[in-house]
């Protein structure tokens, strides 16, 4: 993709830096964007930065005149998607984003669908490890037009030592959470769905309770299962509940730290269940190969659909998936 630009907004935070290092590996010009005009590249110095500030409009103008597409990782996306979206359709140019919060992503498919299409733009919200990879793989499991019954998703982790942005934006997204229940979303009931799940090893049998997020608003989108619900395993929620819990420290070259992840998709088509599983290392840092490679895959495309979209939507899942090895290994059982 040499010869094209890429604006970053939040590109000094957690994420962003993974994001800018990956488009940079891929041999894109990256335009890093920062609110506090810092931003230190992975293994590298701090280096200049414009500053950015969301509202606005002029600013944001600035920083996308010129790209080619625009990936937000500037959190809480309940205050930068919509003034970066608004920016995105002005410039005409493709808007992704990180959000994992279910309000974000429908407020942009129930508001911003209608002008981005009339703009002749795609806006890919939460392509993410929320959000973005269990619509890929729970698309990876079903065909198009098949009636689907249900989806269940269950993510594992080792533990969770959350940044600075996750737990702002757990004080700010106060919004009721949602599942998928008689094909409509619908809040989680109280106590909240909770079951036991057979992880792969090394995690095994645990038990997981109901942890939805923006994955049930991409997928609800397009597959239109019966009944949906997303849970997680008990030991990360209690680190992120606890205060002194650590920021995540790198561990490798790339910045990594040693968390380790599975996500287990399992899908009722026609009474058959369908299962895949996606591992890998750092739920942060893997977020950056999904949305780069969503972000490079848009701009070659001819004619790619315009509009709000789920990336189920947009990709052909199972190929996209492949190409994702050995960042993210995903298994069919």
């Amino acid at each position: 993709m040499t010869g094209k630009t890429i604006a970053v907004l939040g590109a000094g935070g957690h994420t962003g830096r993974f994001v800018v290092a990956e488009l940079e590996r891929r041999g894109v010009t990256v335009r890093p964007f920062t609110r506090s005009s810092h931003f230190t590249p992975i293994g590298r110095e701090e280096t200049p930065c414009a500053v950015l500030d969301f509202s606005q409009p002029d600013d944001l103008a600035r920083a996308l005149a010129g790209a080619d597409a625009v990936i937000n990782c500037a959190g809480p996306f309940l205050d930068t998607a919509e003034p970066a979206v608004e920016a995105a359709i002005r410039a005409g140019i493709p808007y992704l984003d990180l959000a994992a919060e279910q309000v974000t992503a429908q407020r942009l498919f129930e508001r911003y669908d209608a002008p981005a299409r009339a703009a002749g733009i795609t806006i890919l919200p939460a392509m993410a490890f929320f959000g973005g990879l269990a619509d890929l793989i729970a698309s990876s499991l079903v065909q198009p037009a098949e009636t689907v019954e249900r989806i269940d998703i269950a993510v594992g982790l080792d533990s969770w030592h959350p940044t600075s942005g996750t737990r702002l934006t757990g004080r700010k997204n106060t919004y009721q959470r949602l599942i998928v229940r008689d094909h409509q979303l619908v809040t989680v009931p109280a106590p909240p769905p909770a079951t036991d799940w057979d992880f792969p090893a090394p995690l095994g049998a645990q038990p997981v309770t109901c942890v939805p997020l923006s994955e049930i608003i991409l997928i609800a989108r397009h597959l239109k299962p019966a009944a949906m619900t997303s849970y997680m395993n008990l030991k990360p929620l209690a680190d992120l509940k606890a205060a002194d819990s650590p920021a995540p420290e790198a561990v490798d070259s790339r910045g990594r730290s040693a968390q380790s992840f599975v996500m287990d998709v399992r899908a009722t088509v026609s009474g058959e269940t369908r299962r895949a599983t996606a591992s890998g290392q750092d739920i942060y840092a893997v977020s950056a190969p999904l949305i780069v490679a969503a972000c490079l895959r848009l701009l070659e495309a001819n004619q790619p659909p315009t509009g709000v979209r789920a990336p189920g939507e947009l990709f052909d899942a199972r190929p996209f998936l492949t190409a994702l090895s050995p960042d993210i290994d995903v298994r069919y059982w």
